[in-house]
């Protein structure tokens, strides 16, 4: 398959998948989803591939969903199709990263906000340079009950998780690290190389072993719940789209209501 808004790249056994839609902060628009879904479905088959890091191009990892895209394509869908939208591409895609059968690690730099930071925390391991910063806006911008895969909790910590949620704003990556969310703060101009080389230390271990110990580590999670707790904020998070707040930030344009925020923010 040839991509157009990822790029995939292989040293030894790591393979690097790249948001490549820096123009636009990597949103994810509905092409670059399903191009990294294929592409992780094929280094999952891929025996010469051991580890698997997904990166973001230019000066930020991602900005999250494409609303311009969502406005243009998605403002008029029913229920239904909405539902069928965004169980598929924003809750099955990324919890077949969390189950995906090798280690992920993702690679952070800039901006990781709402989808990316969804995507981010899907990954085993998290490195970030000391520019990145991750928020999930969306409760203030668009008046919905966060993003589709409410991870926040499980990765920062229940109360940090409602503040972040609560207030909107960032946690830079010296407080992501401080609170365990992320492994390792690298000066920018490093990311690659020290994301690299704890790559390739990972891939150095027996696979099948590997995959084991990840498969026990989130079962660790699975027995407290996470995976029914993720699923029924789905359902909450659809019934988010039908309340008047939401009609009314759609009604003024879903892809201005981040601006609109930041301005009301510093008035």
């Amino acid at each position: 398959m040839t991509y157009e808004h990822i790029q995939v790249s292989d040293r030894e056994a790591v393979r690097t998948v790249t948001l490549a839609r820096a123009g636009a902060r990597n949103a994810q628009s509905q092409a670059l989803l399903d191009e990294l879904d294929h592409a992780m479905r094929a280094a999952a088959t891929d025996d010469q591939v051991r580890v698997v890091v997904i990166a973001g191009d230019g000066d930020h990892f991602s900005a999250g969903h494409d609303l311009k895209e969502a406005q243009a394509s998605r403002a008029d869908f029913s229920v239904e199709q909405r539902w069928a939208y965004e169980s598929l591409r924003y809750f099955d895609y990324c919890m077949s990263i969390w189950d995906f059968p090798k280690p992920v690690i993702a690679r952070v730099q800039g901006a990781c906000v709402s989808g990316g930071f969804m995507i981010a925390n899907m990954c085993d391991l998290v490195v970030c340079a000391d520019d990145a910063f991750f928020s999930d806006p969306v409760c203030h911008t668009l008046a919905a009950a966060a993003t589709e895969v409410l991870i926040h909790p499980w990765v920062m910590g229940l109360r940090r998780a409602k503040e972040m949620l609560f207030t909107g704003e960032r946690v830079t990556a010296e407080q992501a690290l401080q609170m365990g969310m992320v492994n390792r703060v690298v000066p920018r101009a490093q990311l690659e190389e020290e994301t690299m080389a704890l790559a390739r230390r990972v891939a150095q271990a027996p696979p099948f072993a590997l995959r084991l110990v990840k498969k026990s580590l989130n079962r660790t999670l699975d027995a407290q719940g996470l995976r029914a707790a993720l699923s029924g904020h789905f359902d909450l998070h659809q019934l988010s789209h039908m309340s008047d707040e939401f009609a009314q930030v759609k009604q003024k344009g879903l892809a201005q209501a981040i601006l609109r925020n930041k301005k009301g923010a510093s008035a």
